[in-house]
């Protein structure tokens, strides 16, 4: 798949690749809100899905069909058979290549990036700035449901892609693990009511999404910005392995694939996050600024 950035493509790519019999257009988009008293409110977005998409664009519900149900977390990864069974049934198998994006700022778009590069799926990408960079580029959309042509999923699961509670605990005096929070500075410092207790996990350090992606277009800011940016913080260096978490698994897997877009593809994500995390009274957390 040619591109962009590593597992990134532009919208004029994309457009040239329209009506490819291979190709398979995922919009992932998901509305997610916080009020201050740290409620949570999610809404699939079907709804804006069929006011306008890319087309050809089939739409995935990442909350609805693409997480365990089972897990006391939200959003947490489906298991192999459940992923495979969802991601089949809007065409993604074997000799496919699939194009994901959002209408926000390609976090949700990363999501799906991650869980399908989990399962063992690599011809993947996310269409940088999504929906919106596909408008401003003057680009057509559309408000047809597509009917996806299904296709067998074989899932292969990477769990070195994957961190669960225990290998997270495991994990905080091991100094060839580097774990990173993608989430804004207040939350970090434990100033935002957002989870049930407040702070970071011990020894973390603060690299938020929304610093990694230019504000007016949702895209992924310059490869030179990123690289200096993870450069600083460590996360590019060959003997550590880097971990990330938010509070869902969300912002962190878009952190992640921040990070292959600089070439570093072997990023794990903590899929339960401060939801798991900050639910057991047991672990520990730290409130204040990022000690870099």
């Amino acid at each position: 798949m040619s591109d962009t950035k590593p597992n990134t493509v532009s919208a004029e790519w994309l457009y040239e690749q329209l009506g490819d019999e291979d190709l398979v257009i995922v919009d992932a988009t998901v509305h997610l809100s916080m009020p201050p008293d740290g409620s949570v409110h999610i809404e699939p977005g079907l709804a804006t899905y069929l006011e306008e998409h890319i087309p050809g664009a089939v739409y995935a519900d990442l909350f609805t069909d693409f997480s365990d149900h089972e897990a006391q977390q939200p959003f947490t990864a489906a298991p192999p058979a459940r992923f495979a069974a969802a991601a089949g049934a809007i065409g993604i198998g074997p000799g496919r290549r699939v194009v994901v994006y959002d209408q926000k700022n390609g976090i949700w778009a990363a999501r799906l990036w991650w869980q399908l590069r989990l399962d063992g799926f690599d011809d993947v990408a996310v269409l940088d700035g999504g929906l919106p960079a596909w408008k401003a580029g003057g680009f057509p959309v559309s408000d047809e449901q597509v009917i996806p042509h299904g296709a067998t999923f074989r899932p292969r699961r990477r769990p070195e892609l994957l961190r669960s509670t225990q290998e997270m605990l495991a994990a905080l005096d091991d100094p060839q693990t580097l774990i990173i929070n993608a989430l804004d500075p207040a939350t970090y410092r434990g100033e935002s009511p957002s989870y049930p207790r407040r702070g970071h996990i011990p020894g973390s350090i603060n690299i938020p999404f929304a610093d990694l992606v230019d504000p007016t277009t949702g895209q992924l800011k310059p490869v030179a910005e990123l690289r200096a940016v993870f450069e600083e913080a460590g996360a590019l260096d060959p003997h550590v392995k880097p971990v990330t978490y938010c509070g869902g698994g969300i912002a962190a897997s878009g952190l992640a694939h921040a990070l292959a877009a600089v070439g570093r593809s072997d990023v794990a994500v903590y899929d339960g996050s401060l939801n798991a995390w900050t639910a057991d009274e047991s672990l520990p957390l730290v409130e204040g600024p990022d000690p870099r």
